[in-house]
């Protein structure tokens, strides 16, 4: 009895130090999973890629070598006994300077990854909205085996993470152009001279090209409304340009044998719209067309400081024809 309760002894001490050991490592590794992290990049953040698929292991062992955790095994056996092993998702994350591991964690379990961003501006054609997405550095992919019909794309600034395809990209414009032509053409000013929301997309691609001022979108939609329901042609310079370039840019004015062919797209020529958008116009311009304000305009020139003066008649047209005449005049001589 004497030597049992002395070899019990021995074992519950035992038993007790190993208890204590542990629970003081666990402390230790408590302690140094929420302490404050290493400074790699000074108050820089430090970018680190997780791809799909990988271990707990290999990121923790991506974090050491990048310098954001002091110790991999740290980190993965602070993740492991948090129960987060399984929730850490794939994606491309800002690590803070002097993050903890349990921070890091949060922020790969969050999934909150680095967002990159496409913009896109309005009056570009699909052909030229497509050389952005295939030169974008961030997106992976082939590029759809079709350029998307003119004026099918929705100009904006899209934001992604990395790995998101280029066709994927494109599949969210004409998504976006779908919703926002939808919403517009419900909300239509009643007895515009638009059968279709094609038609919708075709005089707003026209105003887009017109002006880039944005204040003036609504103006110019006005006028185009106005001459569609008197019968009167467009008239639209960008029309032909397209028509001869297919959206490219000419790189000089108009010649008259130009303006004299009849084209498809020549507007002064051709009644009512042409045949198909001249570029993916915004919303703007939509919204601009499909709910134009009420004026008596008709017709509209380049004033001489980047926008254009707007007449009712054709006697004020012409008396502003003549003084942009005269500043283009005046430019030429200050130019030699």
């Amino acid at each position: 009895m004497g030597m049992s309760r002395v070899l019990f002894g021995v074992f519950g001490t035992l038993v007790l130090s190993v208890a204590l050991g542990v629970l003081g490592l666990l402390g230790l590794l408590n302690y140094s999973f929420n302490a404050a992290g290493p400074m790699p990049n000074g108050e820089a953040e430090t970018v680190i890629d997780i791809p799909r698929g990988t271990g707990l292991s290999a990121i923790a062992d991506n974090l050491e070598e990048e310098g954001v955790v002091d110790s991999a095994t740290v980190f993965q056996l602070g993740v492991w006994i948090s129960g987060g092993s399984k929730d850490l998702k794939a994606g491309e994350y800002a690590i803070p300077p002097g993050a903890s591991p349990r921070d890091i964690m949060d922020l790969f379990i969050s999934g909150q990854s680095i967002l990159h961003r496409l913009t896109v501006p309005e009056g570009l054609t699909s052909s030229q909205i497509m050389r952005l997405v295939e030169a974008h550095e961030v997106l992976v992919g082939d590029m759809p085996e079709e350029v998307p019909e003119e004026g099918a794309l929705l100009p904006e600034t899209y934001l992604f993470t990395r790995g998101e395809t280029r066709q994927g990209v494109v599949r969210q414009m004409i998504k976006a152009h779908d919703d926002v032509l939808a919403e517009l053409w419900a909300e239509r000013q009643d007895g515009l001279p638009l059968k279709t929301p094609y038609e919708a997309v075709i005089l707003a691609s026209i105003v887009e090209k017109e002006t880039g001022i944005a204040e003036e979108r609504p103006r110019v939609a006005g006028v185009f409304i106005n001459r569609l329901n008197r019968g009167m042609r467009l008239q639209s310079d960008p029309t032909i340009i397209y028509g001869l370039t297919q959206g490219e840019p000419l790189g000089r004015g108009l010649r008259q044998s130009e303006l004299d062919k009849e084209t498809p797209y020549n507007t002064y020529f051709i009644d009512g719209l042409p045949p198909t958008p001249i570029a993916n116009p915004g919303r703007a311009a939509l919204a601009a067309v499909l709910d134009p304000p009420v004026t008596k305009d008709l017709y509209f020139v380049a004033d001489g400081t980047g926008g254009h003066v707007f007449a009712e008649t054709f006697g004020q047209h012409q008396r502003n024809v003549a003084q942009w005449r005269r500043i283009e005049r005046e430019r030429k001589r200050t130019q030699q």
